[in-house]
């Protein structure tokens, strides 16, 4: 398989495990996990992701709302950075 391909398929398992996670009982995420939904409710804001990490799984961003979240998406980003924390997961 080309380097390119491989890198799309993984690129494409990614999204899907972080639209999964989005479903998933926080308490039972991996770090990976965690990480991949916290930032999937950004993306879905627009937000401008900064790190080639998250660039490299969502795209750059950087359309309205730029990554403003209604109120419950803070409160979901809020419990899923706790996990984090209490995992001690490195950003």
């Amino acid at each position: 398989m080309r380097p390119a391909r491989t890198a799309a398929i993984s690129l494409a398992l990614l999204i899907a495990l972080a639209q999964q996670a989005l479903s998933q009982d926080a308490s039972r995420m991996s770090c990976e996990e965690l990480w991949l939904a916290r930032n999937q409710i950004y993306a879905n804001n627009g937000y401008c992701f900064q790190t080639q990490r998250a660039r490299a799984i969502f795209g750059p961003g950087c359309i309205p709302p730029y990554g403003k979240l209604a109120p419950e998406e803070a409160r979901e980003v809020s419990a899923l950075q706790s996990w984090e924390r209490r995992r001690g997961c490195a950003n």
